[in-house]
């Protein structure tokens, strides 16, 4: 079994890595994520909050969860028209 020994998010790549203790290791490409599953600036804000600041948060959300879900589920957006 392998365990999470660290996970970051690298400004040089726009990734966040996640490495395990068996040398492997996963790198998110954000910008690919955002490109895929945001629809309006409220929701990427969202997505930037945690790379920032809760990369594992982040990691698990991509991985594990439906993204959209969430986004739609903690963002307001109310167009102007």
């Amino acid at each position: 079994m392998k365990h999470l020994l660290s996970c970051k998010f690298n400004l040089d790549t726009a990734c966040v890595e996640l490495c395990f203790s068996d040398g492997s290791m996963i790198a998110i490409d954000t910008i690919a994520v955002e490109n895929e599953v945001v629809n309006n600036m409220y929701q990427r804000s969202e997505l930037d909050y945690l790379i920032y600041n809760d990369p594992m948060a982040y990691a698990d959300l991509i991985l594990t969860s439906n993204p959209k879900a969430y986004l739609k589920g903690v963002t307001e957006y109310k167009s102007l028209d």
